[in-house]
């Protein structure tokens, strides 16, 4: 069975940084394109980062403050989150995805809470 293993979340103050990882299990991780996800109380869930083994792409209200990586020999994928504020609290949830013409899996982590407060 597939597992997507978050870690690093926490409590931190405004200004800090934080570094979320996410290891993967028992998929062709190269295959996946690899994202992290965001759910504040009350809110939809967002896409915050997403990575392929070409490009990345962020929402704008992180731009320039976090960074995506991921490294396909430990199929691991972190999200270096800088200049943190209080309206980045959420969950984070890491997703993997393959999309191959009319087949699309998403797979899920159980999520890490970020909690950014003085």
């Amino acid at each position: 069975q597939v597992q997507l293993v978050e870690s690093g979340g926490g409590l931190v103050q405004p200004g800090g940084s934080l570094r979320l990882s996410c290891a993967a299990s028992r998929i062709t991780f190269s295959f996946y394109a690899m994202g992290w996800y965001r759910q504040a109380p009350g809110k939809q869930r967002e896409l915050v980062a997403a990575i392929t083994n070409s490009s990345t792409s962020y929402t704008d209200s992180v731009k320039g403050r976090f960074t995506i990586s991921r490294d396909n020999a430990k199929h691991t994928v972190d999200l270096q989150m800088n200049s943190l504020r209080p309206e980045d609290t959420a969950v984070y949830y890491c997703n993997a995805n393959i999309k191959i013409g009319l087949y699309e899996r998403n797979y899920w982590g159980q999520g890490t809470q970020v909690t950014v407060s003085s």
